[in-house]
């Protein structure tokens, strides 16, 4: 029912807002990672997959997406069958956001963020970020 509306929107473009700002997050990772700004690459590595998997959502529940940011549980709600890497990828892009965000954590998560390490994480959000999208 893609015409259905929620508030005076519809679900199409609940969906489209999501893969639209989502796809902008993306493009902000990679500057990020050019710049050598590593840990905030990460973070919105993560926000970049988070938006892609409640676009999904949308889409096949037919309305708006929880406000959660577990990557994990967003798949699990939108019913995805995930390998053991997927899933344990998800779980580690969805620590990208709580390491970046408070200050507990952020130094530890600052020093992590190497050059390499980021390389490599960006490169599996980039990954992730293909295979959502051709669900879409």
């Amino acid at each position: 029912m893609k015409n259905q509306e929620t508030n005076g929107i519809t679900i199409e473009k609940i969906k489209n807002h999501w893969i639209e700002t989502s796809c902008d997050d993306f493009k902000t990772m990679n500057g990020l990672f050019k710049s050598k700004s590593y840990n905030w690459a990460l973070f919105v590595g993560h926000i970049s997959v988070e938006k892609l998997l409640k676009a999904l959502y949308v889409k096949l529940h037919e309305k708006h997406a929880p406000i959660i940011h577990n990557l994990y549980r967003l798949a699990e709600l939108c019913e995805i069958e995930l390998t053991d890497e997927y899933s344990d990828w998800l779980d580690t892009i969805t620590s990208f956001n709580i390491n970046a965000r408070y200050d507990d954590y952020r130094k530890e998560f600052y020093n992590l963020c190497t050059p390499e390490y980021t390389e490599l994480w960006i490169g599996r959000i980039k990954e992730l970020f293909k295979w959502i999208k051709m669900m879409l």
